[in-house]
């Protein structure tokens, strides 16, 4: 793996290599000193054009776990806010001699074209998408995958179930903002690469253009799916990007496609409820679901750390000569 720009670039078995590598990773969360020498002498520099504290916070803790020197660069108090452009912010910092950029974008398709920079000058540097514009967000989509399958192996042992392939017939909801989710999509990418059945709910205002050709079901009544799905994923309705009207009020939000206390009564036993955080609570999400039994939001954060750990390990190369984990 050269870079990690797309969950479209990863087929099932390199998916649950880099999951599978994430267990073992998770493990240095709980010990009493969380390092690793793996990334010993290796740079990796978190470039962020756009304001994060989950994601910034695990690729930052993934690289020191991993003993690598991690550097934190956000476009407040860069060389970007005097008016830099793209190519050169990364090129800059590329030519320092740093290992991985961890690039977040305003814009779709961002780390791509660093990408292709850094090979156009033969730079070694490796690129992760951290999140670019409403195109993808493919670590996210990892650690969703990563805290479904612990739970769907855990939860919900059916009989007959192949533990190695835990996503084969799971029917797995994506509720929301659609259209401005770089975590819809790359969640459409890797949860169908793996077996499961992707249903977006949404109101027509909210589905992008073109959803018909993706390999999903496309529904608008979300008390209707609650009861049919092994897990709903609740998307932050994302106002910031909105420049018209696409929903009447944000109390009618709610009540069309918010999981509320009320909703929770609809989901099957041991439904899991995901969200990728920052949640506005009391809009699509309640306190009671955000909050409840089902909820794997927290399990969602921790993962994110050993996620990144993984992918950042499979990148720089840390494995020893038999493979092994160091």
């Amino acid at each position: 793996m050269r870079h990690l720009l797309s969950a479209a670039d990863l087929d099932a078995a390199e998916t649950t290599g880099i999951l599978d590598l994430a267990e073992e990773m998770a493990l240095v969360q709980g010990r009493p000193v969380k390092k690793l020498p793996a990334l010993r002498g290796r740079t990796v520099v978190n470039l962020f054009f756009e304001d994060s504290t989950r994601t910034r916070s695990s690729f930052e803790l993934a690289g020191k776990w991993l003993s690598a020197d991690t550097i934190n660069i956000s476009a407040k108090g860069s060389s970007v806010s005097k008016g830099e452009s793209l190519r050169d912010t990364v090129l800059t910092v590329a030519s320092m001699g740093v290992d991985a950029l961890v690039i977040r974008h305003m814009a779709s398709g961002a780390p791509l074209q660093a990408a292709r920079w850094f090979a156009e000058l033969g730079l070694g540097v490796h690129v992760v998408n951290a999140g670019d514009g409403t195109h993808e967000h493919p670590t996210q989509a990892l650690l969703d995958a990563f805290t479904l399958r612990r739970h769907f192996r855990a939860s919900q042992p059916d009989a007959g179930r192949d533990d190695h392939q835990p996503f084969a017939g799971r029917r797995i909801a994506v509720v929301g903002d659609i259209t401005h989710s770089r975590v819809a999509r790359s969640n459409v990418e890797l949860l169908t690469t793996l077996g499961a059945g992707v249903v977006l709910v949404a109101p027509p205002t909210l589905l992008p253009a073109g959803v018909d050709t993706w390999p999903v079901e496309v529904r608008d009544d979300l008390d209707r799916v609650l009861g049919e799905v092994d897990a709903v994923m609740m998307l932050r309705v994302q106002r910031e990007r909105m420049s018209g009207g696409y929903f009447p009020t944000p109390r009618e939000y709610t009540v069309g496609y918010g999981l509320t206390r009320a909703r929770l009564g609809l989901l099957r036993p041991g439904t899991a409820i995901c969200h990728p955080g920052p949640m506005n609570r009391g809009l699509e999400i309640s306190a009671d679901a955000a909050d409840s039994a089902g909820s794997l939001i927290l399990d969602q954060v921790a993962a994110g750390v050993s996620v990144r750990m993984s992918v950042l390990y499979l990148l720089l190369g840390g494995a020893d000569e038999s493979g092994a984990v160091r």
